[in-house]
């Protein structure tokens, strides 16, 4: 019964956003953005003081094509195409990022296509161009989905709040082999307050058809001067039982910029997973801790577009096999960000 108000519900929100997207526009079609953007780095990995040769050596890390517009009248696009991810030839959607089609009137928008699943956190939030090491949760949560959302402005567009239906990230899932028929549901509010900014979450994702693992996801940004915090919680379970501290992520990273050309940060993760086995991303036995610094300098005033990166961390803890983050881990890498903005050619 549950199921099937469930799948009601769904049905009547994506034919409701079909025909808001049915409604004459004017037609007025403008490139705001258009831009390629790649990093590529010289790293070294070590685990137990040896050498992964593996995973080391000079790495062509990403390539992005991005473009968004307009199409007329309240009417935007947004797309962003990763070249360097491996595609299926069944697939070739796999290595969009996002593509989606946005419709605005007053505080109200509404969104269709692929889209980044709405779940709260600034390591989450971040681009991947500009992580350089994550937590074990980050690198396993397939953000990317198809979906549709409606967004809602207040407090004269300093708080937004989006409601969103999704393909779940846990397709095609150890616990799911053949069903792709599953979905995220996601609450999520971002706030811009001067120095407190937030971006908070609830999720419930199906990890198997009729079966959930529900997200509080916390993301927290303070901003003082040359310096901001960013501070994320996110807690992770199936029932009421396991939910609160069984499974959980904390990542924090200070960010200073002494001057326009530096910024010089320290960031720490801290995975762990007790029991919860039906969690995907961060397996059942993680304890996990994270830790690192680095610094980015941009060489040229007033030109951003071009920027250099060094950076170190070091893992350890109790990490099942399949997981990414492994104990007695360091990673350094030291490389360099560009990106060709097409429409500042001349």
């Amino acid at each position: 019964m549950k199921s099937n108000m469930i799948m009601t519900a769904r049905t009547i929100i994506i034919l409701a956003v079909c025909l808001f997207f049915t409604l004459p526009i004017k037609a007025q079609s403008k490139i705001t953005r258009a831009e390629l953007l790649t990093r590529v780095e010289y790293l070294q990995e070590y685990i137990d003081g040896d050498n992964i040769g593996a995973n080391s050596g000079l790495k062509g890390k990403y390539i992005f094509f991005r473009i968004d517009g307009t199409l007329g009248k309240g009417l935007s696009y947004s797309y962003r195409q990763r070249i360097n991810k491996p595609t299926s030839i069944q697939s070739l959607f796999d290595a969009t990022d996002f593509l989606n089609l946005t419709y605005t009137r007053g505080p109200w928008s509404i969104s269709a296509g692929k889209q980044i699943i709405a779940t709260g956190g600034y390591e989450y939030d971040r681009a991947p161009f500009d992580l350089y090491y994550c937590s074990e949760y980050w690198y396993n949560l397939a953000c990317f989905q198809l979906g549709v959302s409606g967004t809602y402005a207040f407090n004269e567009g300093n708080d937004l709040l989006t409601f969103q239906i999704s393909d779940s990230p846990f397709r095609r899932g150890t616990l799911n082999p053949t069903n792709d028929d599953i979905y995220s549901y996601n609450l999520m509010w971002t706030g811009s307050h001067e120095w407190f900014k937030t971006t908070y979450s609830v999720n419930v994702m199906e990890y198997a058809p009729g079966k959930y693992i529900n997200y509080l996801a916390l993301g927290n940004r303070f901003e003082f001067g040359e310096f901001f915090f960013e501070f994320d919680f996110v807690n992770k379970g199936t029932n009421a039982k396991n939910f609160l501290l069984d499974d959980y992520c904390l990542i924090g990273d200070l960010w200073w910029t002494p001057i326009d050309a530096l910024n010089v940060f320290i960031k720490v993760s801290y995975d762990r997973n007790k029991s919860v086995t039906e969690d995907l991303c961060v397996a059942a036995g993680t304890d996990v801790l994270r830790a690192g610094a680095g610094i980015e300098y941009f060489p040229f005033k007033d030109y951003r577009n071009l920027r250099f990166h060094l950076n170190c961390c070091y893992t350890n803890g109790e990490s099942p096999a399949a997981n990414s983050l492994r104990p007695d881990q360091t990673i350094v890498n030291a490389g360099l960000t560009w990106k060709l903005d097409f429409l500042k050619i001349r």
